[in-house]
């Protein structure tokens, strides 16, 4: 019977990445069904850890956050969890030998985000982007290349370089609300009080290196997973130059989005672009 608790489990983290991000959810269903699952099974981990820290402002965080990292020490251990959340998460880790040490740093990093507002040497946001972003884009690796030691290790780089790319699109993007509503400045020797086009600039130069990086590795993935990815990469491209067309001023003070029509949009043009092998 343990059987329709598992599906009940990945039913949940579907559930999750779907609630929760319409692009992450819209990249993921272009992934192979032999993969889709073990990402939603990722994706509905890194959430929950990231809202316990992000949302849940009328709640003891930090109570919360040790609860939730003991249940997840546990459902690793003894591969089961009555959290279905963490129950379908270790079994794509158990699946996939996804290493403990990537488990561990994505939650050293969330747990900074419990006390930890500013970030002023390149070390520390360096050490935080690993965590937060890093690790998951190589867990996902590990999914990708379904286990293969030798592949992994050859696009590792690039699999980091990516999740790089997307975590500080997302500090950009989410300036305001991480400012004002959570205290929290991650890019170094930046002054967010007054954010300035030169400044903006070069964190999209940094940004637009790490991409540049990335997508080399995209063209390596296999099949089953490549279309999803580079979708992903497309759509924070597509944010990316929206950042950069909106005025710092402008976005410090607003969310920049890309609204869904447009997000349909850029899916229909990168199929065309994959299928005429203008991926390659």
């Amino acid at each position: 019977m343990k059987e329709i608790f598992d599906i009940v489990s990945r039913t949940c983290s579907k559930n999750v990445t779907n609630a929760y991000s319409t692009s992450f959810s819209l990249a993921t269903k272009m992934l192979a069904p032999t993969i889709r699952q073990d990402i939603y099974n990722i994706y509905g981990f890194v959430r929950f850890a990231d809202e316990i820290v992000d949302s849940f402002h009328d709640y003891d965080k930090e109570t919360l956050f040790n609860r939730f990292e003991k249940d997840l020490h546990n459902a690793l251990k003894d591969k089961i969890s009555l959290n279905p959340i963490l129950n379908s998460f270790q079994h794509t880790v158990n699946r996939y030998k996804i290493d403990q040490h990537l488990i561990d740093s994505f939650m050293k990093s969330m747990r900074l985000d419990l006390s930890k507002k500013e970030y002023i040497t390149e070390t520390d946001y360096k050490e935080y982007i690993y965590g937060s972003a890093d690790v998951v884009g190589l867990m996902c690796l590990k999914v990708f290349v379904k286990g293969d030691t030798e592949k992994y290790e050859e696009l590792k780089d690039s699999a980091m370089h990516l999740g790089s790319a997307f975590q500080k699109v997302n500090f950009l993007r989410d300036l305001k609300e991480d400012f004002e509503d959570l205290s929290r400045t991650y890019f170094p020797n930046t002054n967010l009080k007054a954010l300035d086009e030169i400044s903006k600039q070069r964190i999209i130069e940094e940004i637009e290196e790490d991409f540049s990086k990335g997508y080399e590795g995209i063209l390596k993935l296999p099949a089953e997973a490549k279309f999803g990815v580079f979708m992903a990469y497309r759509y924070y491209k597509r944010l990316l130059k929206k950042l950069q067309r909106t005025p710092a001023i402008e976005i410090k003070n607003t969310r920049i989005r890309v609204p869904n029509y447009e997000k349909f949009g850029l899916l229909t043009r990168s199929y065309v672009k994959y299928q005429l092998k203008l991926v390659k």
